[in-house]
């Protein structure tokens, strides 16, 4: 069982570890996001290994049907890079130490700017941080004036 900083690291690494800061942190915002959505798990570990959406976490996991795709795409989940782990550690640890800027305006869905998936569609596009593209459920519209803390939901339930 991993804790909820090594969870959010490992998602970082995977997903975006050849990302520059922004598009790194971009991902902590996307999960953290979801921990505060209804739609998603309340917790960190539960959000990064979900598989299809409404999903339960005890549900079984389908090789290539899950919300982060490192996670079901049948290859290792173990970081092998030892710099760009601890650089997605220290990005994880930043997430939970202070106030964050939603870089991602709310957006609780990415993918590579190499694909185009269906669910693009019925989500409101916010922005593109290098080779990711961010989109959110309209909705999820934050108080931009606002800087978003972690709060006990997210770290109680993720320990």
């Amino acid at each position: 069982m991993f804790s909820a900083l090594t969870c959010m690291a490992i998602a970082i690494y995977f997903e975006a570890r050849s990302e520059p800061i922004a598009g790194q942190f971009a991902i902590a915002n996307v999960i953290m996001n979801r921990v505060f959505d209804d739609r998603y798990p309340n917790d960190i570990c539960d959000v990064v290994k979900q598989g299809k959406l409404n999903s339960k976490p005890e549900d079984r996991v389908y090789i290539n049907q899950c919300q982060f795709s490192f996670f079901c795409d049948g290859k290792s989940d173990q970081p092998e890079d030892i710099d760009a782990f601890e650089n997605a550690l220290y990005i994880s640890s930043m997430s939970f130490d202070d106030a964050w800027y939603d870089l991602t305006d709310g957006s609780t869905h990415y993918h590579s700017i190499n694909i185009n998936p269906d669910w693009a569609k019925t989500k409101t596009r916010v922005v593109r941080i290098e080779n990711h593209v961010f989109y959110r459920w309209e909705e999820n519209v934050p108080d931009k004036k606002v800087n978003y803390k972690i709060g006990e939901k997210a770290w109680k339930n993720s320990l």
